[in-house]
C-alpha cells in the first residue's frame, strides 16, 4: 500500500497574505496602504507581496487605489474575511492526504475529520479576530491587565 500525505504545510505565500490584509485591516479608515510601506515594516520584499497582491486583488479581498496617494484597502470590513479566504486565494484547497476516496472508510472518515476541523479554524476566524488576538498579546506584553 502507498501512502500518499501532503504535508498541511502554509507557505510563505500564505502566511505573508495574512500579514499583508492584517496590516491593511489594522488600517482601515486610514486610506489606502502602500506595499513598500508593509514591505518596510515587516521587513519583507516587496517584490515578493506585489506577486501575492495580484491574486488577493483578483479574489476581491483588497482592491487597488491609483494616485500619487494610492496603494491598497481591504474591499471588505476585516470582519467579513477569514483566513481561510486568503490562505485558499493563495494556497489552494486545503488537503491533507491524497486519494482519501481510496482509502477504507474508518481511514476516510479520519483524514475527512481533520481537514474540516482545519477548514473550520480557517473559515471562523477573521481578520477582525486575529487582531483583537494581537491587541489583546500587546496589552499583556505591556504589562496591563484588562478585565472585561
Amino acid at each position: 500500500m502507498t501512502w500518499r500525505f501532503f504535508k498541511m504545510k502554509i507557505t510563505t505565500k500564505g502566511r505573508y497574505g495574512l500579514t499583508v490584509t492584517l496590516e491593511l485591516a489594522r488600517q482601515v479608515g486610514n486610506g489606502p496602504i502602500s506595499l513598500r510601506s508593509i514591505a518596510e515594516a515587516k521587513g519583507l520584499s516587496e517584490h515578493y507581496l506585489e506577486q501575492l497582491i495580484g491574486p488577493l486583488r483578483n479574489a476581491g479581498i483588497v482592491k487597488s487605489i491609483r494616485g500619487a496617494y494610492g496603494g491598497y484597502v481591504l474591499n471588505h470590513d476585516p470582519s467579513e474575511i477569514t483566513a481561510g479566504d486568503v490562505i485558499r486565494t493563495l494556497e489552494g484547497p486545503i488537503v491533507l492526504v491524497e486519494g482519501m476516496e481510496n482509502e477504507e472508510s474508518a481511514q476516510r472518515e479520519l483524514w475527512t475529520r481533520m481537514r474540516n476541523a482545519v477548514r473550520d479554524v480557517l473559515d471562523n476566524t477573521t481578520l477582525s479576530d486575529l487582531l483583537a488576538h494581537s491587541e489583546n498579546e500587546r496589552a499583556l506584553e505591556s504589562g496591563y491587565m484588562f478585565y472585561i
